[in-house]
């Protein structure tokens, strides 16, 4: 049963939202996007905690490809972004590596890395979240949770992805040292599921495309997608995440997310 407590605090922090917008005149367009993008939150509230397995296949341009296996454990925060703990276990040269992040609506994410051939914690800085994660096509900023007030928003127009109707949505990241200029992203028009983004870097050329598939349901409420494609169009490689044993409400806690448990990390 979905949290109350949770669920009226984190609509509270969204109709500020929309009332502090509304001082600094948005136009319909943007007021819009920002409906759209508030309503797609809304409908991914009251998780509470997962976990899930995942395999990381990164691909050169040449085509070859080699597979990492990891684990991902989250949990959702009240008031605040989420936290996820991510955890390497193939093959050898990665294993025990974990990576730690802490998302915020408007500060910095905190963000760790633990690298077990150094056997120490590495902080990633601010000015380095639009680097590549890991060898992936993934930068540190797109593991972070979506966040509403983590972007300013205008709506485009509606268009089909992937046979389904869906919102086009202009998103600005508001953090200055973001990697990007923007993200258009695609939701569809009846769960707001995520379709498709696409990311364009600091010069305002398109970077990338990240597609999404095979939606899943659970607890039937919240939907995932067992595969997520993120295509570079820049330098040929990509990456693909394949997730499946998804467990909700797993009784994860705070103490399990911090920089002590990225060293005890399996």
């Amino acid at each position: 049963m979905l949290n109350k407590k949770f669920t009226l605090n984190v609509l509270s922090a969204f109709a500020l939202t929309l009332v502090t917008n509304a001082v600094f005149a948005l136009t319909p367009a943007e007021q819009t996007g920002l409906n759209i993008s508030i309503e797609a939150k809304k409908r991914d509230i009251g998780w509470q905690d997962s976990s899930a397995d995942m395999l990381m296949l990164l691909r050169n341009k040449q085509g070859q490809e080699s597979i990492r296996e990891i684990k991902i454990k989250s949990l959702e925060v009240l008031n605040d972004g989420d936290k996820s703990l991510t955890i390497f276990n193939k093959p050898r040269d990665v294993k025990g590596t974990a990576f730690l992040s802490f998302s915020h609506p408007v500060a910095a994410d905190d963000q760790w890395l633990f690298l077990p051939a150094l056997k120490r914690v590495k902080r990633i800085s601010s000015r380095n979240k639009s680097g590549p994660f890991m060898g992936s096509e993934f930068a540190f900023e797109d593991l972070s949770s979506f966040e509403v007030d983590k972007y300013s928003y205008k709506y485009l127009n509606d268009e089909e992805v992937n046979g389904v109707m869906s919102f086009k949505v202009e998103q600005y990241p508001v953090d200055e040292n973001s990697g990007y200029t923007r993200r258009i992203v695609w939701l569809d028009k009846l769960e707001y599921r995520a379709q498709k983004i696409d990311f364009y870097d600091r010069k305002d050329s398109l970077l990338k495309t990240l597609s999404f598939t095979d939606y899943k349901q659970y607890l039937g409420q919240y939907w995932r997608a067992d595969v997520q494609s993120m295509v570079n169009h820049q330098n040929g490689k990509s990456t693909e995440l394949r997730w499946s044993n998804y467990q909700f409400k797993t009784n994860l806690k705070d103490s399990d997310f911090n920089r002590n448990s990225l060293k005890r990390a399996r």
